[in-house]
């Protein structure tokens, strides 16, 4: 694959607003005596109610990139702005904020708590911050009748299966009513028949307007994208409207 230029950002609609602009993002790691470089010059541009695939093969910076987008990581240079603001600019605090807030994680694992029940799990960000006008137990029951759980309500992560795991996992990533859902491999750990609800459900998120970030291997995955970034040792090869 031909590489693109690394100064070039594609938006699909540039009169829509703007929740992530990176420019030359680069992210070097010391191990032992070397530094060693994860990410080069990295450009990108996410706007709201995108629904944008990372691709790549393992080891080209996927899960670094994505890190990084979610504001889990610093990147070693270049600029950085979420919904206007510039991190390296924010405190700590404000960032937690941010990533508490405005931000919805969905993880191959899922990571749901094993001691709390489905409506627990999702309720779970509130805890730390709860954005205003959100009643947890409400919104908790109206998510997990939204990805089909409604009589899994009090089911605890064993007594649900891998698919059921993850609809909770994307109920929870939800509470905040986020401006960014960013999805790690979501159906990684899962079936093809449930891997593909699992995608229904975000399908059905973007039409309704959410801004959607999600990483994969996996080509067929990516085509439930409308914009695709292909990235190989670091470097974005192309980013193309699908």
């Amino acid at each position: 694959m031909e590489e693109c230029c690394l100064n070039e950002k594609t938006d699909l609609d540039s009169s829509k607003e703007l929740i992530i602009d990176a420019e030359n993002i680069c992210k070097n790691y010391q191990i032992g005596d070397m530094e060693v470089q994860i990410l080069k010059n990295v450009n990108i541009r996410v706007r709201k109610g995108e629904f944008l695939a990372i691709m790549g093969p393992s080891g080209s910076g996927k899960s670094t990139l994505m890190n990084i987008l979610g504001i889990l990581d610093r990147p070693t240079c270049g600029t950085f702005n979420i919904m206007g603001r510039d991190i390296f600019r924010a405190t700590d605090k404000e960032l937690a904020l941010i990533r508490g807030l405005e931000i919805g994680f969905v993880f191959q694992n899922f990571n749901l708590v094993p001691r709390l029940n489905s409506i627990q799990n999702v309720e779970l960000p509130t805890f730390a911050n709860k954005k205003e006008g959100v009643d947890p137990e409400n919104r908790a029951t109206e998510l997990l009748g939204l990805v089909g759980l409604s009589d899994r309500m009090y089911h605890k992560p064993n007594e649900l299966s891998g698919g059921q795991s993850q609809r909770v996992a994307i109920a929870r990533a939800l509470i905040n009513k986020p401006s960014l859902i960013l999805a790690d491999e979501p159906t990684g750990n899962l079936d093809t028949k449930t891997g593909q609800e699992i995608l229904d459900i975000f399908t059905n998120l973007h039409n309704e307007g959410s801004t959607i970030v999600m990483i994969t291997h996996d080509p067929e995955i990516a085509e439930y994208a409308d914009r695709i970034v292909y990235l190989r040792d670091g470097v974005i090869e192309d980013d193309r409207i699908n």
